[in-house]
């Protein structure tokens, strides 16, 4: 009996124990983390499931029918042309010149059902016979109807016995960056070939010199591409692929196209005209940046510029003046001088265009039409202009153009020949010259290593032939 009285004390002993170490360890510890409030905040992703993206419904382009439209009016274009060769011991001692045919390629694009056909002046520069094959492989000796080396665009005519499948240019000025496109060619021979990417930029120019405007994509071209289309997601020619920029001759991710509106209006003036119809706006200047902005004391970073108004031009007789920054033609947005330069290469002389300028901080609009160009750099010679009646009569000739500005560097010679600023240019290589566009004709139109040949009126009022190679 006292053996269990004494497990029993010892058993609530031990329970006494237990308990009252858990109240002074574990509850207290309890109470206290329970009021210790942290000052960080709980970190977790926010979720909406109601919003979330249905994979299968997403709008995805779709190229089929633009590749359908266009593989068929893409073309390849193989220019053959005869070159020099190098000259070996047996050439010498023969007497005889050795020569061969070189064989370059490229693309191109009909754009009528009678067989027109448009391409880069590059792809068939000095070329002796060039050859036209179908996307059926149907081959053709093809005629060169006309070129403008300024925009890289070349016109080529076959004769067929049935309709041609064709593009129709589309507009150009409507492309969008980030805008889906189709470069179609045939790269490294491979005929009939299809890229796709989208327009990275638009109005870019390669040249520094404000001569270009290309809309820039990243669709894969290669050499062989030159010529080829650019078409959007609804088939629509909005531009031929020209160039690319590499180091390494192929491909990197930037490609080259000229825009369809220009194509097309060089096109319509080679069939016309036989020549490329340009239409002057005027004026000198460039385009405006920070550094530039700072300069003139101004705060307008974007537009262009007029530092200078020509006489008699267009820009002249509606009143734009020095100081005045354009910022839109027509429709089109002035940022840098490749948009204006590009949109004016679309229009022709007597073209009406509105003209959007700041004034003194006021927005003003001017209808401005366009004039033929009245000067031209000829080489060797300088700047050329259009002639007055006056200047005419003074060296006694019904026809010619006169020397503004003599060429520096050979302006010494020039002018011990009896030849100075003023002077009458009559004839190039045989044609005579009526106006600035008749000389720019006759340097466009001379066959290639076909002498440079300049008749000029002297001082003393002597004719007198000068031949450049």
């Amino acid at each position: 009996m006292k053996k269990i009285i004494t497990l029993v004390f010892v058993s609530a002993l031990g329970g006494l124990l237990t308990l009252g170490g858990y109240k002074f360890f574990v509850e207290n510890d309890t109470q206290l983390l329970s009021v210790d409030q942290s000052s960080d905040y709980p970190v977790f992703v926010p979720t909406n499931n109601s919003n979330s993206i249905n994979v299968s419904k997403v709008a995805t382009p779709d190229f089929v029918n633009a590749a359908e439209k266009s593989l068929d009016a893409v073309v390849h274009v193989k220019n053959t042309s005869v070159i020099s060769s190098p000259t070996t011991m047996q050439d010498l001692f023969y007497g005889r010149q050795s020569q061969h045919a070189q064989v370059g390629t490229g693309s191109g694009v009909v754009i009528s059902p009678t067989g027109y056909i448009v391409t880069n002046n590059h792809v068939i520069k000095n070329a002796n016979e060039i050859s036209i094959t179908l996307n059926n492989n149907k081959s053709y000796i093809a005629e060169l109807i006309g070129t403008d080396e300024t925009t890289d665009i070349a016109l080529l005519k076959i004769e067929t016995d049935e309709d041609l499948p064709f593009m129709a240019f589309g507009d150009s000025d409507n492309a969008k960056v980030g805008e889906w496109v189709l470069a179609v060619g045939n790269p490294f021979n491979l005929t009939s070939t299809v890229t796709a990417g989208i327009i990275s930029a638009k109005a870019r120019d390669l040249s520094g010199q404000n001569m270009q405007s290309f809309i820039q994509t990243d669709a894969a071209v290669n050499p062989g591409n030159s010529g080829g289309a650019l078409v959007n997601t609804n088939g629509d020619l909005i531009g031929i692929n020209t160039a690319i920029s590499s180091q390494t001759g192929s491909y990197i991710g930037y490609s080259f196209a000229v825009p369809s509106n220009i194509a097309r209006k060089i096109v319509n003036d080679i069939m016309e005209y036989g020549n490329v119809q340009n239409g002057i706006l005027g004026v000198v200047g460039g385009a405006l940046n920070s550094a530039a902005a700072k300069e003139l004391g101004t705060d307008i970073t974007e537009g262009f510029y007029v530092s200078d108004v020509q006489e008699d031009t267009g820009a002249d007789k509606a009143g734009i003046k020095e100081g005045d920054i354009i910022k839109k033609i027509d429709k089109v947005k002035i940022h840098k001088f490749s948009d204006l330069t590009g949109y004016l290469k679309t229009k022709s002389p007597d073209d009406v265009v509105n003209v959007t300028l700041l004034r003194d901080g006021d927005e003003e609009v001017m209808p401005v039409t366009l004039l033929k160009p009245t000067s031209y750099t000829l080489p060797t010679i300088g700047l050329i202009k259009n002639p007055s009646e006056k200047d005419l009569k003074r060296y006694n000739s019904e026809y010619g153009v006169k020397i503004s500005e003599l060429d520096e560097n050979y302006k010494s010679n020039w002018i011990r020949s009896g030849v100075e600023e003023g002077s009458i240019i009559t004839r190039i290589n045989g044609k005579k010259l009526y106006n600035v566009e008749d000389a720019q004709t006759a340097i466009k139109t001379r066959r290639y290593n076909e002498p440079l040949q300049i008749e000029v009126i002297n001082k003393n009022g002597e004719k007198v032939v000068y031949n450049f190679r």
